[in-house]
């Protein structure tokens, strides 16, 4: 969500940061309420590309001290950066966690490399599992700020990689009111038409489904 390491400018995410905050399927959810259950015993924690800050809101909820990052000013982050260069220094933080952002990091594997520097005891990363490249292209449509989703294969790799051991993986359906969904990146119609053409295999009704893949890792 920066031009540090999305495709379009911080204050284009900013814009949106209300959208973002006030979506029901953001602010809840069996994935948050699984990423607060593995966070228990962390003192403290980094929500990197918060957004609309519902990881951070959850965990101090759960009497954790957080401190939110997001490269977009108006996403109201305690720290201003992108995921690639995070200010902190090494093992700043029992736990680091980022949710359903991973899919706009320019580069994923230095990310998740800065992730894991600054994490004393665990990672957890959510994102939007790779289905097929028509998703993909539906993806880019809908929101040109999408570089890339990944597999389940692909998160092990990076999390490997970067000196993680990896302790649990888990799929959560997430469920989109597709027309909202639509609108909360400005989805012009022509564009929209061809993402509902794309997708027409995952909509149910006036929902949009996906998966979302949750792992934990530790550091080693």
């Amino acid at each position: 969500m920066s031009d540090a390491h999305f495709v379009v400018s911080g204050d284009a995410w900013s814009v949106r940061a209300d959208a973002y905050r006030n979506a029901q399927e953001q602010r809840e959810g069996s994935d948050l309420d699984r990423i607060v259950e593995w966070a228990r015993g962390a003192r403290t924690a980094l929500d990197v590309a918060t957004g609309g800050g519902h990881v951070a809101r959850r965990l101090r909820e759960a009497g954790i001290e957080v401190v939110s990052a997001d490269p977009a000013p108006g996403m109201k982050a305690d720290v201003i950066c992108p995921a690639e260069h995070l200010p902190f220094a090494d093992s700043s933080f029992d736990l680091v966690v980022t949710r359903i952002a991973p899919h706009h990091f320019a580069d994923i594997a230095l990310a998740v490399a800065e992730m894991a520097r600054v994490a004393r005891e665990q990672l957890i990363v959510e994102d939007t599992l790779y289905v097929s490249e028509a998703v993909e292209e539906a993806e880019r449509l809908r929101d040109p700020t999408h570089v890339s989703s990944y597999s389940e294969y692909e998160w092990r790799s990076f999390l490997e990689a970067a000196g993680l051991r990896i302790e649990a993986v888990e799929l959560h359906e997430k469920r989109h009111p597709l027309e909202e969904w639509l609108a909360r990146t400005e989805t012009n119609e022509q564009d929209a038409a061809r993402v509902r053409e794309l997708l027409a295999g995952r909509i149910e009704g006036d929902e949009y489904v996906d998966r979302k893949i949750l792992l934990r890792a530790r550091k080693q």
